[in-house]
């Protein structure tokens, strides 16, 4: 029999894990901007996932978790342009980054884990990775960083629907 636990996170203590009812405020924004900032605020969000697995008889058991965070120390924002439609794009970063976890949690419940669980849940993650942070950037550039408002509103409707469909 073998047993295995793992972590994989780089979460600080404060981080605030994605839920339906909460949206974020400038106030969960706590690093400083840099100077001279190129853009009006930055979003620290990723997903994080801990698991342990159990060999029993020739068979992988493997329990999982998978979370999206937001993490304030590392988020920050410039209080003179920030407004309301720019807090809305921030919040669909994060609202994207928990897509993309329910699209990892749902590749881990339909895969079939070999005793090499480490590297294979890695595998996943870190193709999760790419795929959202191609997406992240893509709504950056079709929003312009929300400059462009009818884009970003398009882009609120989609990413509100595809949270209400995928739960």
């Amino acid at each position: 029999m073998l047993a295995t636990a793992f972590k994989v996170s780089c979460q600080e203590e404060n981080a605030i894990r994605w839920a339906p009812d909460h949206r974020l405020s400038w106030s969960d924004f706590k690093a400083e901007p840099p100077q001279n900032p190129r853009v009006a605020a930055i979003t620290a969000s990723g997903i994080s996932y801990r698991y342990s697995a159990l060999e029993k008889r020739g068979q992988m058991e493997v329990d999982w978790s998978i979370d999206s965070f937001f993490y304030p120390e590392s988020s920050w924002y410039v209080p003179e342009t920030a407004n309301k439609v720019i807090l809305s794009h921030e919040q669909l970063h994060f609202d994207i980054s928990e897509l993309f976890a329910r699209k990892m949690r749902a590749r881990v419940s339909n895969f079939s884990f070999s005793s090499n669980v480490k590297a294979e849940m890695k595998r996943i993650y870190e193709q999760i990775l790419l795929e959202m942070r191609a997406f992240q950037k893509r709504y950056d550039e079709e929003t312009n960083y929300s400059r462009l408002l009818e884009k970003q509103l398009e882009w609120n409707q989609r990413i509100s629907e595809d949270l209400l469909s995928d739960n």
